[in-house]
Order: C-alpha cells, then sequence, then structure tokens
C-alpha cells in the first residue's frame, strides 16, 4: 500500500520505513510530491498528527500516516512535549535542543522523562475514523549525551533495565522498545483488520 508520509524529516522517515517495511507499507515522503509542511499549532499530540495526516492526504490524494512525538520531562510540566523538535528555536537542531534540555535540568535531580508518539492513518482526507495508535516509552536523562546512533534527545535518553541510552541500542532493539514502534505495532495491527 502506497501511503503519504506527512513529514519531511529524514531521519524519521528512515525509521518509520525500517519498521513498516516488513508489512507491505510502501512510505512516500510528502516532500517529494511537493507538499508543504503543516502547521502544528495545537498543544497536544493527537490534534497535530491529525492536522499533519489531514494536510497530506487532501494534497496528494493518498492515505496518510503522521507522527507527532516528543519527549516529555516530569520536572518541566511536560515540556518540551509538542514542541520537541523546536525546542530550542528556528532552525531546528538537536544539539542546541539537547543543550537547552540540560540547562532546564541543571537545578533539578528528578530526571524521570518519557517519550510519547501519537500516530495518525487516515485513509482519505475526510477519513471520520482515522486510526490513532500511541505509544509510551519511559526512562531518564542523563547530565550528557552519550552514543552515536538515533536522533533528538536519544544521547540523553538512559534507558535504565538496558543502562544504556536510546542513542547506544540497536536499531532492531529501539523499535522493539521505543514509544514510535510501540505505535507503529499497534498500527499495523488495526490496519491489518480493515
Amino acid at each position: 500500500m502506497k501511503i503519504v508520509l506527512a513529514s519531511n524529516n529524514a531521519k524519521k522517515l528512515a525509521e518509520l520505513t525500517e519498521i513498516l517495511a516488513p508489512y507491505g507499507y510502501n512510505l512516500v515522503p510528502q516532500g517529494s510530491l511537493s507538499i508543504p509542511e503543516a502547521d502544528e499549532p495545537h498543544c497536544t499530540f493527537v490534534e497535530n498528527a491529525l492536522t499533519k495526516a489531514r494536510h497530506a492526504a487532501r494534497l496528494s490524494g493518498l492515505p496518510a500516516l503522521a507522527d507527532d512525538s516528543g519527549l516529555c520531562v516530569t520536572a518541566l510540566g511536560g515540556a518540551p512535549g509538542v514542541q520537541s523538535a523546536r525546542y530550542a528555536g528556528e532552525p531546528r537542531s538537536d544539539a542546541r535542543n539537547n543543550a537547552k534540555l540540560l540547562d532546564a535540568l541543571s537545578t533539578t535531580t528528578d530526571r524521570r522523562a518519557h517519550y510519547t508518539a501519537v500516530i495518525v492513518f487516515l485513509r482519505h482526507a475526510d477519513d471520520p475514523q482515522p486510526i490513532i495508535a500511541e505509544g509510551e516509552w519511559h526512562g531518564q536523562l542523563l547530565d550528557g549525551p552519550r552514543g552515536a546512533g538515533g536522533f533528538g534527545y536519544d544521547p540523553l535518553f538512559l534507558v535504565p533495565e538496558l543502562g544504556l541510552t536510546a542513542a547506544e541500542i540497536a536499531a532492531a532493539e529501539k523499535h522493539r522498545r521505543s514509544h514510535r514502534g510501540q505505535a507503529l505495532r499497534q498500527l499495523t495491527v488495526r490496519l491489518a483488520a480493515l
């Protein structure tokens, strides 16, 4: 099945493609169809994911998949949350986002955090019954980065039961444990039932 991915994030495309490939889904990034990114004006992951999926489906005429995900830090009241990719402002920068996060946490010992992913699938732009799948991945934040894999906040996100950061875990293990992997597994089960 050909599906437009409502994202221009190359790392996210690679991760989603790798996870969905065994199920026979062919993701086409919206940028390859000259579809600009949608605005993400909402304060929740689910509203932003729905907005992005409807935008991509409407402009492509294809089924659409959108992911809105981010890091929620307990000591920061859930921030950076939906602003995770733009936490340090524009232009987007993982390094600047990580530096801002570490600075924000410099006065607290509470390092609890979790990644959240909401994935929305629409059969068409006006689909009245979108498929919505969610996942959470709990861990804690380190005082400095470790590992060269992953992206975003992965070098700071420690998975306590492994003693490794998300940037140190092999890709297959990350997909099995991660918020996005959890949500995609839910999604594939629901898609198979259509």
